[in-house]
């Protein structure tokens, strides 16, 4: 890369936000940059600004989706403020490849946080706080929403070394300008898919007017799947929510009540858990208010609440991301301190079924793929989601693994080598290095597809480097033959040997040369087939020299092309053994190669089915503390149903089957 290049890009990484993106027309590598300031949320679809150039001069071209550029980039990623994630437009979801393009840069695991709640009830405010920045995402003044589909802003964990934030802003719910409110369930299911941190935004306390308002809650059964075909299993498709749904954040504002339970301080939390109580009946009336409470206890074990009051006099609100910390209320402000203390301590890294953590990447994996099922008029699926990206991560790690395997073995294999045992005993390290370089980048790969197709590239690829030692070797000796017995070839043409006794003169430089030949160094395992091939193609030259010899009687003639007769069947021996010696080397070697394959297998299906099983347990854990808690409120049958629930993943606890 030129000096001028490299100026340009080190500059545009400072200046400007860098955007890649393939595209599928010209396969070609495109950078853009918009100058790195917000934009408002309400301002329309930005156009790239004029600086637009190819980087096909000095960058390589991408290939696939996932597949990024070898530009060197930061490990932490920089954003001077929010961009959108997932358009609402129409009432049509679309994941922005700006976006997409920004999280595909992460290799950092990320925590995720998003905010819901209805419109105009502060949650920018809160997001721009753990963002560590008084705006950014717009506030707005007005009574209508502000934010539209999902906006996101990746900034470095303030806590975490090495782990980037991840924060999500969703646009107001039941916005009365929408109209329907089919595109608010699926914004409130993609937030609760997409986060390992989920907050909930009201105002006000929790009455029933902000119970009924979470309706959404109840509804998840019917905008979400775990499971591909929960048919298969015993265990509800939605009794396994627990195992990928977030922590559930409750934030109250401008909440104005007394915090006291039967007379007594209560904490925030103790406020929610009050709340959540249900109550004994069987008609529709307590059905209808018991519903909404059960899903949350249900979905969301792990719970927490904050109350904030209110911040500033009403004047005040509506420019609040311009009033100071010391005009607001010092209640407001400690609230705060405390509720974004709590998300950085305690909210955790994105996790998939089976302990696998996300990254940018396979967020952006996981947008796209949620977003698309929507759009195609199926649910997303937890399952689907995880196999997709399992997919797609497979197929990169194999494609590490034969990447690894070419680089080592060009490096330190120097063609050709003497024996095949030499060329078998450099390639098997660099194999087995190879396997674990997929293993270490590889997940779910379901009947070990992905393993077993590795297993026969890289077989295929010993095969073309064994068939490259020898063409090596045979055209390194065919050179060394020509140049060795090529005077001798122009004597015989000269008729230097053509007078009595020139048959055994020819023999005896002819063995002189051979005595040469072998002494020569580097001509690899093609040495002794090169000469046999040699001989036999001169094999007539040697026979008209011996009938033409007059020096020597017809007995003697005879004798001597019995004696090269012998020569010829042994040569042909040896070469039938050593060729049956290398077939038999070749297969202990794929046999060798199956096992330690068959091996890692072994090794990481147990370590899967182990991280499975603790994920169930996991499961279970929460279930039954939900369980106890039922159980201890006189909810029998609430609490027999998830007795059911936690029973039927202990039988299915053998096959793992959960996602």
């Amino acid at each position: 890369m030129s000096l001028l290049k490299h100026l340009l890009l080190s500059f545009l990484s400072r200046k400007y936000l860098l955007k890649l993106w393939t595209t599928q027309e010209i396969g070609e590598v495109t950078c853009r940059c918009r100058r790195n300031k917000s934009e408002h949320p309400d301002s329309g679809p930005k156009k790239p600004s004029a600086l637009s150039f190819p980087l096909s001069s000095f960058l390589p071209k991408a290939e696939g989706f996932l597949l990024q550029s070898k530009v060197e980039m930061a490990s932490e990623i920089h954003m001077p403020g929010p961009v959108c994630l997932i358009e609402n437009s129409d009432q049509q979801l679309v994941a922005n490849q700006e976006a997409l393009a920004i999280l595909s840069a992460i290799k950092q695991p990320v925590v995720v946080v998003a905010i819901v709640g209805l419109y105009r009830t502060g949650k920018s405010y809160l997001m721009n706080k753990l963002a560590g920045k008084q705006n950014g995402f717009s506030l707005g003044s007005t009574v209508q929403s502000h934010t539209k589909g999902i906006w996101m802003w990746c900034v470095p964990h303030s806590q975490k070394p090495g782990h980037t934030l991840v924060l999500l802003d969703t646009e107001g719910l039941e916005d009365i300008g929408k109209g329907d409110n089919q595109n608010d369930c699926w914004i409130f299911a993609l937030a609760i898919l997409l986060s390992s941190t989920f907050i909930y935004n009201s105002m006000g306390t929790i009455n029933q007017q902000a119970i009924d308002q979470l309706h959404y809650v109840t509804e998840l059964t019917d905008l979400i799947k775990s499971k591909s075909s929960p048919e298969k299993s015993d265990i509800a498709d939605s009794a396994i929510f627990v195992g990928f749904f977030p922590t559930f954040v409750w934030t109250l504002r401008d909440f104005h009540l007394e915090l006291e339970l039967n007379g007594k301080p209560a904490t925030p939390d103790e406020y929610l858990e009050s709340s959540l109580l249900l109550k004994t009946g069987t008609d529709e009336k307590t059905k209808r208010f018991n519903e909404p409470r059960l899903c949350i206890r249900k979905f969301f074990p792990q719970r927490k609440c904050f109350v904030f009051d209110r911040p500033a006099p009403t004047k005040k609100l509506s420019k609040l991301e311009t009033v100071a910390e010391e005009e607001l209320s010092e209640d407001f402000v400690e609230q705060v301190a405390k509720f974004t203390s709590y998300i950085f301590s305690s909210s955790g890294v994105k996790t998939l079924p089976g302990g696998i953590k996300v990254n940018g990447p396979r967020l952006q994996s996981l947008v796209l793929t949620y977003v698309n099922a929507i759009r195609s008029g199926e649910l997303p699926c937890m399952e689907n989601a995880v196999l997709t990206l399992a997919q797609i991560e497979n197929s990169v790690a194999m494609q590490k693994a034969i990447e690894h395997y070419e680089e080592q073995m060009n490096q330190k294999v120097q063609l050709p080598t003497e024996t095949l045992q030499e060329l078998l005993d450099l390639h098997r390290p660099i194999k087995r290095k190879s396997i674990k370089v997929f293993m270490k980048n590889s997940f779910k790969d379901i009947d070990q597809k992905f393993q077993k197709e590795l297993g026969d590239q890289l077989n295929a690829k010993l095969d073309a480097f064994i068939k490259k030692n020898m063409d090596m070797s045979s055209a390194r000796c065919s050179d060394l033959l020509e140049g060795i017995f090529g005077p001798l070839e122009e004597e015989v043409k000269q008729g230097t040997f053509s007078k009595p006794g020139g048959y055994y003169l020819f023999l005896q430089k002819k063995q002189e040369l051979e005595k040469k030949y072998n002494q020569a160094p580097g001509k690899g395992l093609q040495a002794e087939e090169m000469l046999k091939k040699y001989f036999e193609s001169k094999e007539d030259v040697a026979e008209t020299l011996l009938k033409t010899d007059q020096s020597l009687t017809e007995k003697e003639k005879e004798i001597e092309a019995e004696r090269i007769k012998a020569e010829a069947a042994e040569a042909a021996n040896r070469g039938l053994k050593e060729m049956q010696d290398k077939l038999e080397l070749m297969m202990k070697e794929k046999e060798r190669s199956y096992q330690e394959l068959k091996k890692h297998q072994k090794e990481k299906m147990k370590k899967e089915l182990e991280e499975m099983k603790a994920e169930q347990q996991r499961i279970i854990s929460l279930k039954l503390q939900e369980q106890e808690r039922l159980l201890k409120a006189g909810f029998e049958n609430e609490s027999r149903k998830i007795y059911d629930e936690i029973k039927k993943i202990k039988e299915n606890e053998s096959s793992c089957t959960i996602l």
